[in-house]
């Protein structure tokens, strides 16, 4: 049953790290999307996973757990058929938008089941057993889908994981106990908000320069998300079961936790969204080269993940987040130097720079959102660690995306819609001269992105050490 339950969240976080790797032969595949509509193709997924989350959880808890699980597995199935089968680019958006649905059900889901069917005992080692799962499943996206497409076209990275995933339901509905039910209040306005206000975000970030930052659609995607974030708060202090009371976010551990999860995985998935195409496009590796090549960065958060919550007893938490945070901030601004010369062995130094401080303050991040909560409030706790997760990813990778579709846009002009692989397929016709100012002109767009998300990176850094600072003042001051 573990292995079961640990296989099935495996893949739903795995596709998030292997959709990267595709961009490149999505870019030069028969649909020919733009810069902005790649980002899409990568951001519809993470944002219906990181905003539904929550609620999916507590649909699993009143409905059902393996009833959710069933239809979370058949939902993911067949959005990755959809996104294979595609006939254009909003098609393909709107299949990750639907597997992404599906994904928000399945992992709750999988951790309700499999604590539902561990003895009390063994509860600790399953959750870790879970987890680690979790923290795998970079590695088995970028591996498992390096290998898919270093042999097959995209599509059948979809058709591939469409049946693994049925595997895994056919093997769910045979095993898997029927699910305890429990109260829960649900929230559908809520949630249709909390969408409304990412989506809406993203909307102006992603299309700011295509239609231009101030154009009267960009600007009303922007105030639409002001105006929706203030009818979220109004709703929620209103509301007496809302997905998301926004009085928790008033506890100090709380909220310094869901920004500095937020705000790593900004820095997490900019880096993974662009490194597929630095290498690929400008080291030259194949796919699965590529996804092997990350791996890294992957390994070292694992292991050093494993040991940071002890270190931070010892020297406080406060301490070893701004270590980890600092330890990113260095690893964006050594990634902004990097280009065609840089040989592999120092770009993988700076992967091991930036998993160590993953791996240092994600732990402690995600522990102090958890126990600044009751245990009533837990699944809250963990949905609401999730949502940050996911929607500060999809964040990170609208940011470093427009950055580079801006800058690399300024440097050389297309007349294919903005596709970054086809700009260097055809500077590669007219002479090798041509294609390496092209792969320099891609290299000063890459930088010019990993320095905007280093600042971001920094800025939170900053907010979360006085964060830190306010709350060992104020217990000395009433003694605490």
């Amino acid at each position: 049953m573990t292995a079961l339950m640990v296989s099935c969240v495996v893949i739903v976080v795995a596709m998030v790290a292997a959709i990267n790797l595709a961009i490149p032969a999505l870019e030069a595949g028969r649909l020919h999307p733009s810069s902005t509509e790649m980002l899409w193709v990568v951001d519809a997924y993470v944002l219906v996973f990181g905003c539904l989350l929550i609620p999916a959880g507590a649909a699993g808890d009143r409905f059902g757990r393996k009833g959710a699980l069933l239809t979370g597995l058949a939902v993911f199935a067949v959005g990755c058929l959809l996104s294979a089968a595609a006939p254009s680019i909003g098609v393909l958006v709107g299949g990750r938008a639907l597997t992404g649905l599906g994904a928000a059900l399945v992992m709750p889901a999988t951790l309700s089941l499999l604590l539902q069917v561990t003895p009390r005992e063994r509860k600790g080692q399953a959750v870790a057993t879970w987890t680690a799962g979790t923290g795998a499943a970079g590695v088995v996206g970028n591996v498992g889908g390096g290998v898919v497409l270093e042999y097959l076209t995209w599509p059948w990275l979809f058709v591939s994981v469409a049946l693994l995933i049925t595997v895994l339901g056919l093997l769910t509905a045979w095993v898997a106990p029927r699910g305890e039910r429990h109260s829960a209040a649900l929230d559908p306005g809520g949630s249709a908000m909390l969408v409304a206000m990412v989506f809406a975000l993203l909307f102006g970030i992603i299309e700011g320069p295509s239609r231009g930052w101030g154009s009267a659609t960009v600007l009303g995607a922007f105030a639409v998300a002001i105006a929706v974030t203030a009818a979220f708060v109004r709703h929620g202090l209103r509301r007496g079961a809302p997905v998301l009371d926004p009085r928790v976010l008033t506890i100090p551990s709380l909220r310094i936790g869901v920004l500095g999860v937020a705000v790593t995985f900004f820095g997490l998935f900019a880096l993974f969204f662009v490194n597929a195409q630095y290498l690929q496009y400008v080291k030259g590796y194949s796919p699965l080269v590529t996804g092997v090549a990350i791996l890294p960065v992957a390994v070292t958060v694992t292991v050093v993940s494993r040991r940071s919550l002890v270190v931070a007893g010892r020297v406080g938490a406060d301490r070893i987040v701004t270590v980890g945070l600092a330890l990113v901030v260095v690893a964006l601004g050594l990634l902004s130097l990097v280009g065609a010369g840089t040989p592999y062995l120092a770009y993988a130094g700076i992967l091991v720079v930036a998993g160590t401080g993953l791996g240092l303050c994600l732990p402690a991040l995600s522990t102090s959102i958890m126990v600044s909560l009751p245990a009533r409030q837990a699944g809250m706790g963990s949905g609401l660690n999730g949502a940050a997760r996911e929607i500060g990813s999809a964040l990170g990778v609208a940011v470093l995306g427009t950055v580079m579709t801006s800058v690399f846009a300024d440097r050389i002009t297309t007349a294919d819609g903005g596709s970054i692989e086809r700009t260097l397929h055809a500077a590669a016709q007219v002479s090798p001269g041509a294609h390496a100012a092209a792969i320099d002109d891609f290299s000063a767009a890459m930088s010019a992105g990993y320095r905007v998300v280093g600042a971001v990176v920094l800025a939170a850094a900053l907010a979360i050490g006085w964060g830190y600072r306010q709350r060992a003042s104020r217990s000395i001051e009433f003694g605490e």
